[in-house]
Formats: C-alpha cells, sequence, structure tokens
C-alpha cells in the first residue's frame, strides 16, 4: 500500500518510519525536505505539497504541530479536501481541535472519502520504539479500515468512538498531565523550602500511592467512577492532610494555588456534611457544575 505522509517533524518522522518498517511504500512532505532526509534515505518518496500526495496515494496520514497547520494542509488552497480521490482514508495525527476535525470529515464525506482522527502519546520516544497508545475516532468501518495502519505505528490502539473524539481523549490527557505537573512543583518547592532533600521526595512520590497510580487504577474506579462513596480514605482525613499542606506552604512562602483551590473544594464539600464520606465524594462538585456524571459499571 502506498501511503502519503504530511509532517516529518519530531513525532511524525518517526511514525512515519514506522510505516515503512512494516513495509508499506511511503511518500513525505513537509514545509522543510531536510527534515525527511532520514525517510528519504530509507525508500521514501518526496512531494513537495499535497496535491501531489492525493495525486499518488489512496491513504493520506497527517501529523501536524496544531488546528492552524491541519486547517492549511486540509481546507487551504490546493489542499486534501479538494484533491484526494472518493473512496481515500485520511487518517489526522495531530493533536487538534474536535470541531476542526468534524469539520474537515464532513466536506470529506461528501466527496466519499473517510477520515479517522488518531492523535497519538507516547513522545517521540515512543514514536521511534512503536511504544504509543493511538487514540481513534470516527465511524466504525472507517476504524477498522484504519486499525491496521495504526497498529504499525502504535502497540496500543483505542477506539475512542465518533469522529473528533480521539482528540477529545488526547487533550483531556494532556490537560490532566500538565496541570499533574504544576501540583507536583506546588509540592516539591513547598517540601523542598520546609527542609527536605529534593531526591527524597521525588523518591517518596515516586514509590508512594501516586508513582504507583493507585489513585487512577484502584482508588477512584472503587468509589467516584461508580459513584461509590463509602469511605476508603474519609474526606475529613484528606480535608485535614490538604489543610497541613497548606499551613507548610503558609510558614514557608510558598504560593499553591492548585492546592488552595482543591482546598477550597474540599471546604464546601465538607459544608455539605460529608466529613465521614470517601475523599473522592468532593469531585462531585465539579460534576454539579459541568452538569454531567462520570461512571462506569465495569470499569
Amino acid at each position: 500500500m502506498k501511503i502519503g505522509f504530511i509532517g516529518v517533524g519530531n513525532i511524525g518522522a518517526p511514525i512515519a518510519g514506522q510505516l515503512l518498517k512494516a513495509g508499506h511504500a511511503l511518500v513525505v512532505s513537509d514545509l522543510r525536505r531536510e527534515a525527511a532526509a532520514a525517510l528519504l534515505a530509507a525508500g521514501a518518496e518526496w512531494a513537495s505539497s499535497p496535491v501531489e500526495i492525493a495525486a499518488q496515494c489512496e491513504v493520506v496520514a497527517t501529523c501536524l504541530p496544531g488546528p492552524k497547520e491541519m486547517e492549511a494542509v486540509c481546507l487551504g488552497a490546493g489542499g486534501l479536501v479538494e484533491n484526494l480521490k472518493p473512496g481515500a482514508l485520511y487518517i489526522d495525527h495531530t493533536t487538534n481541535a474536535p470541531s476542526l476535525v468534524r469539520r474537515v470529515q464532513a466536506l470529506l464525506a461528501e466527496n466519499g472519502v473517510a477520515m479517522v482522527d488518531a492523535p497519538v502519546s507516547g513522545g517521540m520516544e515512543g514514536a521511534q520504539t512503536r511504544d504509543l497508545l493511538a487514540m481513534a475516532g470516527g465511524a466504525p468501518d472507517d476504524f477498522a479500515r484504519a486499525k491496521p495502519f495504526l497498529d504499525a505505528i502504535a502497540k496500543r490502539v483505542i477506539y475512542t468512538g465518533g469522529i473528533g473524539t480521539g482528540s477529545i481523549a488526547k487533550i483531556m490527557h494532556n490537560s490532566a498531565t500538565f496541570t499533574l505537573d504544576l501540583v507536583m512543583a506546588e509540592c516539591w518547592t513547598t517540601g523542598v523550602k520546609a527542609g527536605i532533600d529534593a531526591a527524597t521526595i521525588y523518591k517518596v512520590f515516586t514509590e508512594a500511592a501516586l508513582g504507583n497510580q493507585m489513585n487512577l487504577k484502584v482508588r477512584l474506579p472503587a468509589t467516584y467512577l461508580k459513584g461509590n462513596f463509602d469511605a476508603r480514605f474519609s474526606l475529613a482525613l484528606a480535608h485535614k492532610d490538604l489543610g497541613l499542606a497548606l499551613d507548610l506552604a503558609q510558614e514557608t512562602g510558598t504560593p499553591m494555588r492548585l492546592n488552595a483551590l482543591a482546598k477550597a473544594e474540599m471546604d464546601a464539600a465538607m459544608a455539605r456534611g460529608w466529613a465521614d464520606r470517601d475523599a473522592s465524594i468532593y469531585l462531585t462538585l465539579q460534576e454539579e457544575r459541568a452538569g454531567i456524571e462520570v461512571r462506569i459499571d465495569d470499569v
């Protein structure tokens, strides 16, 4: 199968390389030809524009920096939407805006072209070793058609639902990751300023419940995600612990803005009389504001 691949930067190039390793013929394009040098040396062909790729390839993938670049490649003059042939398949690996993904898919569908949005998680290193998670959204038949190509670039592939849901999954995961990074930075700076060695507090974080993903894999699935708030670790105890952390932050003159926000949420939950319930019950205040519950029966 001849595959077109547009966007061969730090992640796109090794992803495209996995397609070559899987035995596919590859046509690549990028704003910088030098970015494709290793791929061209490995047997890929060069195309100077999306038009050239669309003319040669039944399957086309993009891995671009963001929505602006993907919109230009798809909807700009000489873009994929106006040039992909009926029956073609388009796979977008860009971390993208779901609304743009859905707009592009609707336009492609009018021309008989299928689309799957399939951003990946694992970074450049994961792309180089195929140790990626691909999160793929689209019609079931389109996903089935795309899956062999996704399996070639990623060890793990999850079907996320309709078009755009791959992008939703990716950006929500990244948002949680970056926010958690800031929470850890708050805690580490406070801890070091209060007198603990940096290497020691880091080791504690990696070897205690957080480092073992206990909350994500055990506690939250058993409580919040099931709506079961029988106490495993009570809100009263969590409220006390977070209060101690903020007391220490005040003593050391260290800002802990996200921790203070979590404490305010716990204050509100305590005021509802939930002290003896599981600590995760305070997360339901976010559900109330959002107007949605997050529950999984068989997690």
